[in-house]
């Protein structure tokens, strides 16, 4: 499929039923997540959705000890840039993890995390 913006919307649906996926340009082969509109390669808008496996480490993480508004009674979490082995690196909240087991280059999996109607990209025990 070569729509002009694969949008945010279809990603988090995606997401929601557990299916990480990216986007491809189709003109010079860039991969990135979350979608955007233009390929940061080539500027083209010429994109593919592409499924994930949803497979990485943490490339860097830190933990939340005062929440921003909305998230005040979930004190301490952590949040980590996750390196796909793809390639790409995403934003996550990580789950399933004990804080004193995070490190970098620790294995983690996608899944997503439903609250309130809203879908978050989370990343658990590989």
């Amino acid at each position: 499929m070569t729509d002009a913006v694969v949008n945010l919307k279809d990603f988090f649906t995606e997401a929601r039923a557990g299916r990480l996926t990216g986007i491809r340009c189709t003109q010079c082969g860039e991969l990135a997540i979350p979608p955007k509109e233009f390929c940061g390669a080539c500027g083209k808008r010429a994109w593919e959705s592409v499924p994930l496996a949803g497979e990485g480490i943490i490339a860097s993480y830190t933990v939340i000890r005062v929440a921003p508004r909305g998230h005040v009674g979930q004190t301490p979490y952590a949040v980590a840039v996750v390196r796909l082995t793809e390639g790409v690196s995403l934003l996550g909240r990580i789950t399933d993890v004990p804080l004193e087991s995070l490190r970098v280059g620790l294995a983690v999996r996608f899944r997503p995390l439903v609250s309130g109607g809203e879908t978050m990209v989370g990343f658990g025990p590989a």
